[in-house]
């Protein structure tokens, strides 16, 4: 049996970092005020250079180097954003470029904070498949392009980066299993609006972050809690089996919410949201790379990634080191 192994991770973060206090001066909040309810005290911020593809390609490279292998080796090359740099091309196809691969194929995906998730089932397919032997799965977000400043109940919960992971055929474990759900007749819970083709062409609306927060968190804890048990349901790994869980950045209460519902150990679950806040589709992979090189998750270990977010969409993924 043909199974997909994670072999590198990497991951990128803007240098400018942008408090709390920070945001006492630019909106109506405190620090105290986004630390209770959300767990954030920063986030980065991109600047100019920080372009989507430009993030995607320093998390990339990172995990290219980690994996031990040359960007000619990939087959796949697959982002996902809800941010990209142009509509067409692809943020794939524009990264496939700084990287100077070969013609493999390259693609998006849009899943928003799910993305990750939905980027290695997809990945994982393809191997399981033999049309591929390497993918390089990268999300690459500029969240707060999206924000509105002067919204508090929104701009305090967002921040920019990359995270990405190389996946590799193996004859041994690595991705196990995953689930993936979507529902679009709740998509007006969270969304971002624009108006691209405005009827005076010089004139385009900015696209700002909308959310119906009170709705969101309980669909979220709901969604995120249910969607482990049956991802593992169709395995023979127990939750008490499980060495660690990567759940989506989203906010800390409700994280807490999750492993209180899953009984699962906090002192097992990876949180970066602290100091990175919400961002969406590379929080997992973000968090996912923070642990690997910390020495936190070891060969031979059991990591389940849990995700939630706009669509609605949502995630779940079993993986062995």
């Amino acid at each position: 049996m043909i199974y997909s192994k994670i072999i590198g991770t990497g991951s990128y973060l803007p240098e400018k970092v942008l408090t709390n206090f920070d945001l006492e001066k630019m909106t109506d909040t405190t620090d105290e005020w986004i630390v209770t309810r959300t767990g954030i005290h920063s986030r980065h911020v991109a600047s100019a250079k920080d372009l989507p593809v430009y993030m995607a390609e320093q998390a990339a490279s990172k995990a290219l180097k980690a994996a031990r292998i040359k960007p000619t080796d990939i087959d796949l090359i697959l982002v996902t954003t809800v941010a990209p740099e142009k509509f067409f091309p692809s943020t794939a196809c524009l990264l496939q470029s700084r990287l100077q691969t070969n013609s493999c194929m390259a693609f998006d995906v849009n899943a928003a904070c799910s993305g990750f998730i939905y980027g290695l089932t997809i990945a994982d397919q393809f191997i399981k498949s033999k049309m591929i032997k390497r993918a390089l799965v990268v999300s690459s977000e500029v969240m707060t392009s999206f924000v509105d400043w002067q919204d508090r109940n929104t701009c305090v919960l967002f921040g920019d980066g990359a995270g990405a992971a190389v996946v590799e055929a193996s004859k041994e474990p690595g991705i196990i299993a995953s689930k993936l759900h979507a529902n679009g007749k709740l998509h007006d819970i969270i969304y971002s609006d624009t108006e691209l083709f405005a009827k005076e062409k010089t004139c385009i609306k900015p696209a700002r972050i909308h959310m119906k927060g009170r709705e969101l968190y309980k669909l979220a804890i709901k969604a995120m809690s249910s969607i482990v048990k049956e991802v593992l349901a169709d395995t023979n790994i127990k939750i008490s089996d499980v060495d660690w869980l990567i759940p989506h950045q989203a906010n800390q209460r409700m994280i807490e919410m999750v492993i209180k519902k899953l009984h699962f150990p906090s002192e097992k679950v990876i949180i970066t949201i602290g100091d990175q806040a919400n961002t969406s589709s590379a929080s997992i992979p973000l968090a996912l790379d923070y642990a690997v090189r910390n020495n936190m998750i070891k060969s031979g270990q059991h990591v389940v990634l849990d995700a939630f977010g706009a669509g609605l969409a949502w995630g779940g993924m079993l993986i062995k080191f």
